[in-house]
């Protein structure tokens, strides 16, 4: 009879990503890759390196600890690959007008840089209202009829309508074009993982055969976020829509971390109780991802395989900016090749 650790699949974990315009990023351990189909068809790669604030501070790797890490490495890991994406698309090479002159001699940024963290934040707060104080408010609204005393369904209709919201807003921007072209990019990473993690060649006929919905996956955790918050939303003894939403952003770390420790686990084990557990979460899969194409699959095979240069050390590295100092990559190889399960186990696939 095989053991556990021999029925354990050695590659499950090593990589994660996220789609991008145009692009796929991929990261394992500490090497992340940024590919993008730029406008002349060709496929241009970006490799640069991140060290997680959790190998520098034992403390930030402990349980719960480390999900709200990952988490807010995650955010400014997505800023920072967005834009990386948009300047490698060369959607900045036209003529710039006389304000981005303005900008750029005023503060040595472009239109991109200066807006983008602008509209990193609002888009943050305006989250936080709909998907925090709408629902109080809304579940405030329905209790008027029985006199406010509706216990733990304030929770639960909380909890449904924060679940409707999402997959409203989900569905909506999905009849956007380049959002559509995007989900379909979040598919072709999912398949190359799968294929990856699979131990087939990384070819775009073996990609294809997988499925597009991986258990680690961020909407995955988005749900499992939503059931937590109905658990922690019963022990909240407000009623009042602003204190219950000041409560709960300020749980939003213990919700953070549960939910990350949930997704290691689902990414790790495949058996039938996390199977059930990560059901919802796979199922809403379906509208942030879409069947990817030919070429699609290529640009995230190509992250793929730039993202683990110890695995595919014979990648072309053409059209590649390789911000990895010299020597760097070799050093991290031997020293990286079994920690990389670990660190990348944590991102989102």
């Amino acid at each position: 009879m095989k053991t556990k650790c021999q029925e354990k699949n050695p590659r499950l974990g090593q990589v994660g990503g996220q789609a991008l315009l145009e692009g796929v990023m991929m990261r394992s351990g500490e090497t992340i890759a940024t590919s993008v189909r730029a406008l002349d068809g060709t496929i241009k790669a970006k490799r640069t390196k991140f060290v997680s604030a959790r190998k520098k501070n034992k403390f930030l790797a402990l349980p719960l600890i480390r999900g709200v890490v990952s988490f807010v490495e995650s955010l400014v890991m997505s800023y920072t690959t967005m834009n990386d994406a948009i300047n490698m698309l060369g959607l900045e090479e036209e003529e710039e007008t006389r304000f981005e002159k303005w900008l750029k001699k005023k503060f040595g940024k472009n239109i991109f840089d200066a807006l983008m963290p602008l509209i990193f934040i609002l888009a943050m707060v305006l989250a936080m209202g709909i998907f925090f104080y709408l629902p109080s408010l809304a579940a405030d609204l329905i209790a008027i009829p029985f006199d406010g005393e509706i216990g733990i369904w304030r929770s639960v209709i909380e909890g449904v309508l924060k679940f409707g919201i999402f997959a409203g807003y989900i569905a909506l921007i999905a009849l956007m074009p380049d959002i559509r072209k995007t989900f379909e990019y979040h598919g072709a990473e999912h398949k190359s993982i799968f294929c990856y993690e699979n131990g087939e060649e990384l070819t775009v006929e073996n990609v294809k055969k997988y499925k597009r919905f991986h258990p680690r996956c961020g909407t995955s955790f988005m749900f499992v976020m939503i059931l937590l918050s109905i658990v922690i939303g019963i022990f909240i003894p407000f009623e009042n829509p602003l204190l219950r939403s000041a409560c709960k952003i300020l749980l939003l770390p213990l919700t953070v971390g549960v939910g990350f420790e949930f997704l290691m686990i689902a990414g790790k084990h495949d058996n039938v109780v996390t199977r059930v557990l990560s059901a919802p979460g796979m199922w809403m899969q379906r509208l942030t991802t879409r069947e990817p194409n030919g070429e699609q699959i290529e640009v995230a095979i190509r992250s793929l395989k730039l993202a683990m240069p110890e695995v595919f050390p014979d990648e072309s590295t053409e059209d590649l900016e390789d911000q990895l100092v010299s020597g760097a990559l070799t050093e991290t190889q031997s020293e990286n090749a079994e920690p990389a399960a670990k660190t990348a186990e944590t991102d989102e696939a």
